[in-house]
């Protein structure tokens, strides 16, 4: 019998190879994704002090009764709106994108072109 690759395992694998390469600083922190099947999550992290500067989910006060459903397309493009009014309302303009593993595509790449047009640069 033929095991079946765990799908969470390599995501993790994924997103520990680009973080090899991506790392957030005070003038550019990491703009963090983490999707999962009810939710979907985005923090921005300084990675040099360990610190979370701003975070956004569908479960977050803002967005909670708003919201039909937080796993889709729409939820994902509130997430980003939110991540991104907030980062600039903390002086926060730029960003590296961290897609956490997962392809740049729906919900991932809804969240990164709402938080583009609410004005984070990456």
């Amino acid at each position: 019998m033929i095991k079946k690759p765990d799908r969470k395992l390599l995501r993790a694998k994924r997103h520990l190879r680009v973080r090899k390469k991506i790392s957030g600083t005070a003038e550019r922190p990491r703009l963090n994704v983490f999707r999962s099947l009810k939710h979907i999550y985005a923090q921005i992290i300084d990675d040099d002090r360990g610190v979370t500067l701003v975070s956004a989910s569908t479960l977050s006060p803002e967005l909670r009764g708003q919201l039909k459903s937080g796993s889709n397309k729409e939820a994902a493009a509130a997430v980003g709106r939110l991540v991104a009014q907030k980062a600039l309302e903390r002086g926060i303009k730029k960003v590296v994108f961290d897609r956490g593993g997962y392809i740049y595509h729906g919900r991932v790449k809804a969240l990164a072109e709402a938080a583009r047009e609410a004005g984070l640069e990456f």
